[in-house]
């Protein structure tokens, strides 16, 4: 198996196989940055992990799990300021936390530069929407790139990084979900030497980074000035080129989207012409301009939103252009990823005449697949916690969900979490049900990484105005959802020179009077205690915990532990109540069609046992593992 961190830190250059994700390690490592942080989200968490493989042998940067995208964008921010060049990277709907200090940004000279990579998420693969954060760039007056593969994110960074630098300015790098994850062959320029001088740079005079009323217009200009100077270079960037098949049609793309328009454009006897652009803001209108002058209809292709068409179609217009700018019109246009066959049916419902076709087969059959739900993982302690949870629950209780694995409890057969806004809203949303509300009763609930990124603001309001509702915390001391990162809870260990923080400790700090631990897998107890906390008048929280144990076992598993034991079904005492499938739902339990017993499927069980307790007639057992089931 490669050491991916070794071969990010080789010092001539080479070129490698690897994610655009982890290429932009190799990147930062060109270009010098200095600090680097982050709060996990899909679909950039690889780009920490190559941080963390690097670091395991040298520290050419500081790198940090911060608390929230807020204090992340805020640690790199003021990392900036002491010239350090700097990165802050997280999910598309990270930007939503961190916006009100990022929105600053740009009004004020960042010494060291900073670039912000957003994973931002076209066809929603690991997101509860599909936000267009080109349009925060707008508003905040930060430069965008738009990559369209590993290789193209690679050499972006670094362009992008001499821009921050040499404007004192924050630049976004913004990749999208399959650039993020694609893999291809890059090549890797030579590793500079360390930067010697470590004195810090931070010597402002008074005010000068404080945006007070009177000094915020004189900010904005030269935040403008410098967004003009990058406009500039927009217009000349190598990250721009155009594809000419002499035809008075054309279409003006960018990231993703071109490689896919690239190959459909095989299919055609005239192609139009394509201009593809590599900074999507400022847009170098310029460029476009003569573009759109030398066609008489031009089709702007983009993922989500019509940005760069509304921008395009306004400087046709001031420019007084003749020509057609076609563009989003339906629904359907604006969700989702243009990969081949979206942007297949999208030209052809824009242009039929470039005979693109169907792509499919005449004589194609589909076979029809059946649907497969997520699921938690066999022995996951939320699946334990939901079955213990439902028992202490009226029908007609209210339960409000949050963001993490525990979100799938929403589905069958827990059916616990009828809302969903973001990270850490339960308790507030959770308040506002509970006002004016004498007869149902309000469960919220909240994984413990969350805790810590969102949840305690609405505690603390809870706790202050003495909220009627109970907040069960979903304790597994990692962040799991996104391929357990640490957060300000997890178990510190010699080696991180982090310090634990108690959520309970946290809790009884805040003033909550009612609070209890229990281990989701004492299933009896857990509902006992959620039963009480549900009978206090006012707020009460119950932490529901247990390791993760998809972490775990693989933890195990790289020591050389392997289970040696896993359920078994006693056929007879089994009296096919199913309880085990119907509302445990453990994945490693299934139904004989024929026979309708109930048998383990030892591939799946990790032989941790929660499932006993489970069975009316105790006909589940834990028994050796079969030789070859290892």
């Amino acid at each position: 198996m490669k050491d991916i961190g070794r071969i990010l830190l080789q010092k001539k250059p080479f070129s490698e196989i690897m994610m655009g994700n982890t290429a932009l390690v190799r990147a930062m490592i060109e270009a010098g940055v200095e600090v680097i942080t982050t709060y996990p989200g899909s679909p950039t968490p690889e780009i920490a992990d190559a941080a963390r493989a690097v670091l395991r042998h040298e520290n050419p940067f500081y790198f940090e799990y911060s608390t929230n995208e807020k204090v992340a964008s805020e640690v790199a921010f003021g990392a900036s300021l002491n010239g350090r060049l700097s990165v802050v990277f997280f999910k598309s709907v990270g930007l939503n936390v961190a916006a009100d200090s990022v929105v600053q940004f740009s009004l004020l000279d960042l010494k060291g530069g900073l670039v912000i990579i957003l994973g931002d998420d076209p066809g929603a693969n690991s997101s509860q929407n599909e936000q267009d954060n080109r349009h925060f760039a707008r508003m905040a007056a930060i430069p965008v790139f738009e990559p369209s593969d590993p290789q193209q994110a690679y050499e972006m960074f670094l362009e992008a990084a001499v821009i921050a630098s040499e404007n004192m300015m924050p630049v976004i790098l913004r990749m999208t979900t399959h650039v993020c994850h694609a893999k291809g062959r890059i090549s890797f320029g030579s590793r500079p030497a360390l930067k010697q001088d470590q004195t810090p740079s931070f010597r402002p005079e008074m005010g000068e980074y404080i945006p007070l009323t009177s000094a915020v217009a004189s900010m904005k200009k030269r935040s403008m000035l410098k967004l003009e100077k990058v406009r500039q270079l927009a217009e000349i960037s190598s990250f721009n080129y155009l594809i000419e098949h002499k035809s008075k049609k054309g279409i003006i793309t960018c990231g993703l989207p071109s490689l896919s328009l690239s190959d459909l454009l095989t299919e055609c006897a005239n192609p139009p012409d394509v201009l593809v652009i590599g900074i999507v803001w400022p847009l170098p209108m310029e460029l476009i301009c003569d573009f759109c002058a030398r066609h008489e209809e031009v089709l702007i292709v983009e993922e989500l939103d019509d940005f760069i068409e509304k921008e395009v179609k306004a400087a046709a217009f001031d420019r007084r252009l003749s020509l057609t700018i076609t563009g989003k019109f339906e629904p359907d246009d604006f969700i989702g990823e243009l990969h081949s066959q979206n942007l297949r049916r999208f030209i052809n419902s824009k242009w039929p005449e470039l005979g693109l076709g169907s792509g499919e087969p005449a004589s194609q059959t589909v076979p029809v697949l059946p649907s497969r739900p997520a699921q938690m993982c066999p022995g996951c302690g939320h699946r334990s916690a939901f079955y213990a949870i439902k028992k202490a629950l009226k029908d007609d209780d209210i339960t409000v969900a949050d963001i993490g694995c525990h979100t799938l409890g929403y589905m069958q057969p827990y059916q616990i979490g009828t809302v969903l806004l973001s990270m850490g809203h339960s308790s507030g949303t959770g308040a506002g049900l509970s006002l004016f509300n004498e007869e149902r009763r309000v469960v919220t609930f909240l994984g413990d990484s969350t805790f810590f990124h969102a949840g305690l603001p609405g505690i603390i309001n809870a706790v202050r105005n003495n909220h009627n509702i109970t907040l069960i915390i979903m304790e597994n001391g990692t962040t799991a959802m996104t391929g357990h990162q640490d957060h300000a809870g997890s178990k510190a260990g010699d080696e991180t020179g982090f310090k634990q923080i108690s959520i309970r400790a946290v809790l009884e700090g805040l003033g909550v009077k009612s609070v209890s631990e229990v281990d989701t897998y004492n299933q009896k107890k857990l509902t006992a205690s959620v039963t009480e906390a549900l009978e206090h008048q006012g707020f009460s929280v119950v932490i529901a915990k247990h390791p993760c144990m998809l972490k775990l076992t693989r933890e195990n598993k790289r020591r050389g532990i392997i289970p040696e034991r896993r359920a078994d079904i006693d056929e007879e005492l089994c009296d096919r109540i199913k309880e085990c499938i119907s509302r445990f739902a453990c994945p490693s339990f299934s139904i004989d069609k024929e026979t309708g017993a109930v048998s383990v499927n030892p591939e799946l069980c990790i032989g941790d046992g929660s499932c006993v307790q489970v069975c009316p007639v105790s006909a589940i057992g834990l028994g050796q593992k079969e030789r070859g089931n290892e």
